[in-house]
């Protein structure tokens, strides 16, 4: 890479967050000539053109989610996710559409039925930084924030938060080497995750604050009674008690960062796309000239 691209960060965006957020937040009205929902793919496009356009990035990838069944943490766990509710057929096949669009505008895509969005945007992270290339993780999604390294940022796109290293320790109370540590100890209620009993958001941040990782505080479990913490003096059995909960759970809650896809090809660069693609998918979809005219400004940009 050049260093006028490794200067710049790469974009690596979780498509379901912005997805879903399009699903339930644009108006039904929209709807292809069959009469399908089309919302979910009109409310993703605008999306991806508010964030090039106020990005001017050159190098953004796309990341989806391909089931919530058949990721390698449902074999861990197997109730893994199971606390949601399957997705409908109607938002199934926006989702197909949104990664065409993405495609057919030259935006890398990347989906696997046994790795999450997160765990390729991981790898993908993973590879920037081999190449010196900061990197800038579109998301609402709490869990990547792990991801961020020094000269990397979290960004809530919809809430236009933006968060380094140091943004992620005040917002969230614990570094970001931390983060997959802080949800094994708490849970997460919205993967189904479990946590240790009576752990809550203070406790975990106390308890990492002082011991820096999951695996020192169980190699030093004896010096919890000592801190100053409400209920300290019983929260080293009951650490000790549910140990293979948080050990289980710290499984699910960390990234995998050598997916074969992603190390055979790393593609983040963009590119044009196909513009006829686009255009017929467009055409199916039923939008109208100002969106098109903003997707082709995107893929002419590239």
């Amino acid at each position: 890479m050049s260093d006028a691209r490794t200067n710049r960060p790469a974009y690596l965006v979780d498509a379901s967050v912005y997805v879903f957020r399009a699903w339930f937040s644009m108006p039904d009205r929209f709807a292809d000539q069959a009469g399908n929902p089309t919302n979910a793919v009109y409310g993703f496009a605008r999306f991806l053109c508010e964030l090039v356009e106020q990005t001017k990035a050159t190098d953004l990838a796309v990341a989806f989610d391909e089931s919530l069944t058949t990721s390698f943490r449902n074999d861990i766990y197997p109730h893994y996710k199971a606390n949601r509710d399957p997705a409908p057929d109607e938002l199934k096949r926006q989702f197909g559409w949104c990664k065409d669009l993405a495609r057919h505008a030259g935006l890398p895509v990347y989906a696997d039925d046994q790795f999450e969005a997160d765990d390729l945007i991981a790898s993908l992270a993973a590879h920037c930084r081999q190449q010196q290339h900061p990197v800038c993780v579109v998301t609402g999604d709490k869990d990547l924030a792990q991801l961020v390294g020094e000269n990397d940022e979290w960004w809530d796109f919809a809430r236009r938060r933006r968060l380094d290293a140091a943004g992620v320790f005040e917002h969230f109370g614990v570094h970001p080497v931390q983060i997959a540590d802080f949800l094994a100890l708490t849970g997460d209620s919205v993967d189904n995750i479990p946590g240790i009993p009576g752990v809550g958001p203070k406790t975990a941040v106390a308890l990492l604050g002082h011991f820096g990782s999951l695996d020192a505080l169980y190699q030093r479990l004896e010096e919890v009674a000592w801190l100053k913490i409400r209920g300290a003096k019983t929260l080293a059995a009951k650490l000790r008690q549910h140990e293979a909960v948080a050990r289980l759970a710290r499984q699910l809650t960390g990234l995998e960062t050598k997916i074969d896809q992603v190390q055979r090809e790393p593609i983040t660069r963009r590119n044009r796309g196909n513009g006829d693609a686009l255009d017929a998918l467009l055409d199916n979809l039923g939008f109208g000239r100002p969106l098109r005219e903003r997707l082709h400004r995107l893929r002419d940009s590239a």
